[in-house]
């Protein structure tokens, strides 16, 4: 009954009106340039209409300090609807490493524009070129997830008072991580076009993640206790159970963060550099430390580790190949926040293992918070490797 009266009054309300004028003075304009991809000989501009009214591209100039009008083809209509996307392709022989301007002008005179700082060909799929993405990706992300699990052996030697200071340690560096994602979500949300709402992705991406990876972890533990009830052998222990959910959680943070790579790679905004991957694999050598930490005292069937490396660390090598050839700021937004609130939710099921094995709440011990602290300043020193 609600929705029938309030469709009731909407249309009286379009059939009568309301006596104002509404009408603007002025065409209300806008249109964003999702991505430009730049082939020998070609631009090709991807937009999307994000104003209030249709759209006519009338006219397109190419250049830098000196603007030339030149010709151009609108997929699939020059007159782009609300929301609506197009490819606008410029026949333009642009020179690599010189910096361009392009610019529509629609038929009401209205110029929007994209600064292309540095041209270069933007990659486009192939054997050669997603192998070396993928390969990028196993150095970034795969290679120091294994590198890190290769401290277990050492980390078993430790006292079993160590443990606890491991796991705080743990959400330190996850606290970092989880941070870090949320700063480079809002970075990117800044080039979602307007009706996409950048922080309103942040939110949701971080809620869904946040709650829905809690939701799983609760149904897994309940089956595990009505299996143990039924004197039956569950193959995830609460600690390895634990271990998989931060391997999930780092996982989707390496996924945006590939993304992110592949995407900045794609558009020239920085040189993939010996010194660029060597301070990411230094950055993300403590993932794999996060990943073992709650399985330090616990046996389990060594396959696990694979498992738990190739989840933590694989996606990077998605996040490189979808940065590199199908890059979108809303895509890099999403995948950003899914990461920070599975990175979070995983922070919060650490404290909670700790405080069921007996350990001190996070704040209220010394060695706890030692270890936090220390988490997050290796975080932050292993960061400052990074180039980008």
């Amino acid at each position: 009954m609600p929705v029938l009266l309030l469709a009731g009054i909407l249309y009286l309300l379009f059939a009568r009106g309301t006596g104002l004028e509404l009408e603007a003075p002025a065409p209300i304009e806008k249109v964003e340039f999702e991505r430009v991809v730049l082939q020998p000989g070609r631009i090709a501009a991807h937009v999307i209409n994000t104003g209030p009214e249709p759209v006519t591209i009338a006219q397109v100039q190419v250049g830098w300090l000196n603007r030339a009008s030149w010709q151009f083809e609108v997929a699939p209509d020059p007159t782009i609807p609300r929301l609506g996307r197009a490819t606008v392709t410029i026949p333009y022989p642009w020179t690599p490493g010189e910096p361009y301007e392009v610019v529509l002008i629609t038929t009401n005179g209205l110029l929007f524009t994209h600064d292309i700082e540095v041209a270069q060909e933007t990659p486009t799929p192939g054997g050669g070129l997603l192998g070396t993405f993928a390969l990028l990706g196993v150095y970034v992300g795969v290679i120091p997830v294994f590198l890190g699990i290769l401290w277990l052996p050492f980390l078993r030697r430790l006292p079993p008072r160590a443990y606890y200071f491991l796991l705080s340690l743990t959400a330190g560096l996850l606290v970092f991580l989880g941070v870090d994602a949320l700063e480079d979500a809002l970075e990117n949300a800044a080039r979602v076009p307007g009706p996409f709402q950048g922080v309103a992705l942040i939110l949701i991406g971080l809620s869904l993640s946040l709650l829905g990876l809690y939701a799983i972890s609760s149904w897994l533990k309940q089956k595990r206790q009505a299996a143990s009830k039924a004197g039956q052998e569950t193959s995830l222990s609460t600690p390895l159970l634990l271990a998989y959910t931060i391997a999930f959680g780092i996982g989707v943070h390496n996924l945006g963060e590939g993304l992110a790579i592949g995407g900045a790679y794609a558009l020239g905004e920085f040189a993939t550099t010996l010194l660029l991957i060597v301070g990411f694999m230094v950055h993300n050598l403590t993932e794999g430390i996060a990943v073992v930490a709650p399985v330090v005292r616990s046996e389990f069937k060594w396959i696990h580790l694979l498992w738990l490396g190739l989840l933590a660390g694989a996606p990077t090598i998605a996040g490189t190949l979808l940065g590199a050839f199908a890059y979108t700021a809303v895509w890099a937004v999403l995948f950003l926040a899914i990461g920070a609130g599975a990175v979070f939710q995983v922070v919060i099921e650490i404290t909670r293992h700790m405080n069921r094995q007996g350990g001190s709440p996070l704040v209220f011990s010394g060695p706890s918070v030692a270890g936090f602290a220390l988490g997050l300043a290796v975080m932050y020193v292993t960061a400052l490797f990074v180039t980008v």
